[in-house]
């Protein structure tokens, strides 16, 4: 089972401990294997207790040889060793289950991101959305490799430890069951304020996050101010906050721990003084009479394990702590429903030529703004050349989201031809800290040096390449620095070359170039008509108008003006 995508319509709306629930299922075998190695280590050192007190009642009661005293000895050597054995086991099964399960949660997240689009994504932070795609997630491992296995652990040794002490002194047994409920209730009472305070922690470090991402790409603004000293302090301040809330976290689980040893150590300590008491002959009630070395030793050395996974598990309390507030935020995402935009495999029917993308009456409305689009009529077959034009905010970029899927039409019908894929471009390219390689394979993974070569050469970058000591290889920052304005464009469109996509979308991709540049592009533009690629070019440069096959003008979002086959509804 894969981690869970977006709930739909007839599972509801996923709770934060479903979620945990629905990702731990995919792994529930590896689980069970790591609860039984746990459960195995736990017998093995019940065994190994046994035969440690069984060794010593053999010394100093019978004053047994050393040579009748070694295969005790022996066998406990041998506990130990399986014991180490059954704990790596339960170690590198549960921690194998945790990444399987991490890497299926961040892949479901990725995909659901790619679902709700660019557009949907707009409001959210790029520091938020890696936090939780990082640190979030990462937030999940404690969580199933440590605190799921513990949670089952923490019924069953205890039990069989129980079963033990009961079968050699039922009172021992009586004063165990009494105080071992004081450490769930504890850890209960504990888990509420902790879930909260790893909630709120999970909240400082994206803001944190997105406020220093956001000085850095501003620190050229800010030095031409005079600001830089107050971003400085903002970031301390926003950082000693996290510092902070991290303290509450901590100081509360050392609390929490501090107590609950308190209890386990009173516990054995009582048991301790039962065993004393009673072999001293000071007890005379129930089954004191009846203690020997041997049982009274052997209960004594297993009133420390009775509660050992129970202070394991509260131990690993806080991770499940951790990873509720973790989830809390991952929930709210996946909660999110994508629209229902462009669905790849929609044939267009009975097409007239090759038919792309076919809109009817289509239009998009956004929450607080009502519609910003539409109605619209469009058929777009290969070699179209489409320039759609009119004053800024009138929908232009809206159409192409629309066209890419990147919103859904509010009303009409938009239809794709099968297995339609896309490229898109406009003033501001998208371009990652990374080689020009790098750059190059986001558009096309399989491209190889040669045909990355030859779509730089397309573009007009071939000498610049040459010029470069370090080739294809050559390192560029965050949003492209190290080339100039022109160049980034050039670069986008061999990304444009490389993909193959029939259907081009060119938002604004000449705004702010020299002369020489734009007729570069327009040149390369017409190339990709006469290659059969459909483009849709936003714009006012009437260089591009001058493309168009057909023009489209919208005004206030709806169709002004069309050439002669696009009809208005």
């Amino acid at each position: 089972m894969d981690a869970p995508d977006a709930p739909d319509a007839a599972s509801g709306e996923l709770t934060a401990r479903r979620y945990l629930t629905d990702l731990a299922a995919g792994e529930r075998r590896r689980l069970r294997l790591a609860v039984l190695a746990g459960t195995s280590a736990g017998l093995l050192t019940i065994a190994q207790l046994v035969l440690l007190a069984r060794l010593i009642s053999r010394l100093l009661v019978d004053g047994a040889t050393l040579a009748e005293l070694l295969p005790l000895l022996a066998g406990m050597l041998a506990m130990l060793a399986l014991r180490a054995l059954a704990l790596y086991l339960q170690e590198t099964l549960a921690q194998a289950a945790s990444l399987r399960i991490r890497q299926r949660a961040r892949r479901a997240l990725l995909d659901h991101l790619a679902r709700l689009g660019p557009v949907r994504l707009a409001s959210r932070h790029s520091a938020s959305l890696a936090s939780q795609l990082v640190e979030q997630v990462e937030a999940l491992d404690g969580y199933f490799a440590r605190f799921q296995p513990q949670l089952r652990l923490a019924v069953l040794v205890p039990l069989v430890v129980l079963l033990v002490v009961l079968w050699l002194d039922w009172l021992a047994a009586i004063f165990l069951m009494i105080s071992a409920p004081l450490i769930p209730l504890f850890m209960a009472l504990v888990g509420m304020g902790a879930e909260r305070l790893n909630r709120e922690q999970f909240a400082a470090v994206a803001r944190l996050s997105g406020h220093f991402i956001d000085r850095v790409r501003g620190i050229t603004t800010l030095q031409l101010f005079g600001r830089t000293a107050q971003a400085t302090r903002e970031v301390h301040a926003a950082a000693d906050d996290y510092r902070q809330r991290s303290m509450r976290t901590l100081r509360l689980a050392f609390l929490s721990s501090a107590v609950l040893e308190f209890f386990a150590s009173v516990a054995i300590a009582v048991v301790a003084i039962y065993v004393g008491f009673g072999l001293l002959g000071y007890i005379t009630y129930g089954p004191a009479e009846e203690l020997t070395l041997f049982s009274g030793l052997l209960v004594l050395l297993l009133a420390p394990e009775f509660f050992q996974p129970l202070r394991s598990l509260s131990q690993h309390y806080h991770d499940r702590a951790a990873a509720l507030g973790a989830a809390e935020g991952l929930v709210a995402m996946l909660n999110e429903v994508p629209d229902a935009g462009r669905l790849p495999g929609t044939a267009v029917p009975a097409p007239l030529r090759d038919v792309l993308v076919e809109l009817e009456a289509a239009s998009v409305e956004y929450p607080g703004r009502g519609r910003v689009l539409g109605p619209v009529n469009l058929t777009l077959a290969a070699g179209d050349v489409v320039v759609v034009t009119g004053p800024s905010g009138v929908g232009k970029s809206t159409l192409l989201q629309l066209l890419a899927g990147f919103v859904a039409p509010a009303s009409g019908n938009i239809r794709v031809a099968e297995g339609l894929g896309l490229a898109w471009m406009d003033q501001r390219p998208l371009l990652i800290q990374g080689s020009l390689a790098d750059n190059l394979w986001l558009a096309a993974p399989d491209a190889g040096e040669a045909e990355m070569r030859g779509a730089l050469a397309r573009a007009g970058l071939g000498e610049l390449l040459a010029a470069l000591p370090h080739g294809l290889e050559t390192p560029l920052g965050e949003r492209g620095v190290g080339l100039s304005g022109g160049q980034a464009q050039r670069l986008a469109l061999a990304r444009v070359f490389l993909s193959r996509a029939p259907l081009v979308l060119l938002d604004e991709p000449t705004a702010s170039l020299d002369a020489e540049t734009e007729g570069y592009l327009v040149e390369a533009f017409q190339g990709l008509a006469d290659e059969g690629r459909a483009l849709v070019i936003a714009t006012h440069h009437p260089a591009l108008m001058a493309l168009a096959s057909h023009r489209l003008s919208l005004e206030a979002g709806a169709m002004a003006q069309e050439a002669s086959r696009f009809a208005t509804p």
